[in-house]
């Protein structure tokens, strides 16, 4: 069942965008984690359209929060370029690795199905133990020289820039956990607005790569749009209503199941 309507809008797929947008809203967590395993479990969209289409769905959405950050004077600015010089590089050899492999073949979607169930359990354990994750970590980066900081950093950036390239999950929550272990004398607000302004840049160039291979779909862009803008709005409005000791046990139990289901 489709319910197409006007120009091909597809409104079962704005309903999800609303919902995601909404979960997204509540939890802080990026949309590819929750929008590309739906694509493709449960409306079968094929692993590369589906991240592909998300990615440039999530350069679009966080232009408005980099937007509110940078006015609210909320983003590390030396942080996002530390980052971009880890993530544009390792982007493009990505999306340069799926031309050659071919994007749409059926090894390429399976090895994308299986990296994106990996990522999907990846950022779930972040969700769950991410305090404890911080704590144990603490001890080994404590006092580092800015001159490793600044290493890790763009080693981090790479690794979201490849991560992102082949499942479209931004892995904010592991983003963000290492930054705030890298630079503990910034606010956790400076740290997520950094994260999101990173995730721009990084989102937009990969979605450009994936548009060049042909692993875009626009009615799905604008269907998912309709829904998840309103959805992020009225989540994000309501999320001080929501205890987040609650939602985010069962947004990474979801993730996890989900993770798990791709893999199998």
């Amino acid at each position: 069942m489709h319910l197409l309507g006007w120009h091909g809008i597809n409104y079962l797929y704005s309903i999800s965008g609303f919902l995601v947008g909404a979960l997204v809203g509540f939890t802080g967590v990026g949309g590819g984690a929750l929008m590309t395993p739906l694509l493709v479990l449960l409306f079968g969209i094929v692993p590369s359209t589906a991240v592909g289409t998300d990615l440039i769905y999530a350069s679009i959405t966080k232009m408005s929060g980099t937007l509110v950050h940078g006015l609210n004077g909320t983003v590390e600015w030396h942080v996002v370029r530390r980052l971009a010089t880890g993530s544009i590089p390792a982007t493009i050899l990505t999306i340069l690795a799926l031309r050659y492999l071919g994007a749409k073949q059926h090894g390429v979607s399976g090895l994308i199905t299986s990296v994106l169930g990996f990522a999907l359990i990846l950022t779930a354990v972040t969700l769950i133990f991410r305090k404890w994750l911080q704590a144990h970590l603490a001890r080994y980066v404590d006092g580092l020289p800015a001159r490793q900081t600044l290493s890790i950093t763009i080693a981090l950036g790479a690794f979201l820039g490849v991560l992102v390239s082949i499942t479209s999950v931004g892995a904010g929550a592991i983003g963000v956990t290492i930054l705030v272990l890298l630079y503990p004398q910034l606010p956790a607000a400076r740290i997520v607005g950094s994260d999101i302004a990173h995730a721009v840049p990084l989102t937009f160039v990969a979605g450009i790569g994936h548009l060049f291979l042909g692993a875009v779909d626009w009615n799905l862009l604008i269907s998912l749009l309709i829904g998840s803008l309103p959805g992020i709005a009225i989540g994000s409005h309501l999320a001080a209503r929501v205890p987040d000791r609650v939602l985010r046990p069962v947004l990474a139990s979801t993730l996890a199941v989900t993770g798990a289901r791709l893999i199998v």
